[in-house]
């Protein structure tokens, strides 16, 4: 019944910047923890972000500090990534996924495991 679905992504120039978005249905926002991950070509899935299902904890991949905000749009049950300063290494598939209030290893982390349900994924490409 938990659906994620992203959408954001596309081709921007390096230093460019977006934001994506995962909107999630059957659950609130209130009872999973949403993180964003990618995974570039030949490489292993790498956390990106994430953020807690109540208050204002979160999470971001050190190499990204800076970058990165995440936030939530409640009215919309979705959780937005805005993406600046973007570099031809940030070219990947970004996912988002829920990490459920039920699950033993609910936490706010980017660890790929932990999520149980993930998107399809959106492209980003970063490229002159």
């Amino acid at each position: 019944q938990l659906q994620l679905v992203e959408s954001g992504g596309g081709s921007v120039q390096p230093g460019g910047s977006l934001t994506l978005s995962c909107a999630i249905s059957g659950l609130t926002l209130n009872d999973v923890v949403i993180g964003w991950f990618r995974q570039a070509p030949g490489k292993e899935r790498e956390g990106v972000s994430c953020i807690w299902n109540r208050g204002s904890i979160t999470n971001y991949n050190d190499s990204m500090r800076g970058r990165l905000n995440i936030f939530k749009d409640y009215a919309k049950n979705t959780v937005f990534l805005r993406m600046n300063s973007l570099n031809p290494e940030d070219t990947a598939v970004y996912f988002c996924a829920a990490l459920r209030v039920s699950s033993e290893y609910y936490r706010c982390g980017i660890q790929p495991a932990p999520y149980t349900d993930w998107g399809q994924g959106t492209q980003v490409t970063v490229s002159s």
